[in-house]
């Protein structure tokens, strides 16, 4: 059996954290950590996660810069990077940070997991 693929979501909103993790655990089989703080992942280690879902407005982190620094490091730079946001400039922020991909909120389910799934 192959190893599920892990993913970490950082939100600071825990209802979003308990619905997601729900929703790619049950729905999609992922192996899923969550972290309510952004700034955690820039002290990311081995074993890194397949993919990263990384909200842009959280209390004391800015997840544009935090995406930003992501990629700009060699260790952290080859994982997917998945921002979203209910901000409606979403499109050209990921640009501008380099994340891979966005999703708008509030999202629906088979959204987010094909929109995981392209890129893991």
């Amino acid at each position: 059996m192959a190893a599920k693929k892990k993913i970490i979501i950082a939100d600071d909103d825990a209802d979003i954290l308990e619905v997601t993790k729900i929703i790619l655990e049950g729905y999609g089989g992922y192996e899923v950590v969550v972290i309510d703080r952004g700034d955690e992942l820039l002290k990311l280690q081995a074993p890194m996660p397949d993919l990263i879902l990384l909200d842009l407005w959280m209390s004391g982190s800015n997840g544009e810069e935090i995406c930003r620094q992501l990629k700009n490091n060699e260790s952290t730079s080859s994982i997917p990077i998945i921002i979203f946001s209910a901000n409606r400039e979403l499109k050209g922020i990921a640009d501008a940070c380099g994340a891979n991909d966005y999703l708008a909120k509030p999202y629906q389910m088979d959204g987010l997991l094909e929109k995981i799934a392209s890129w893991i």
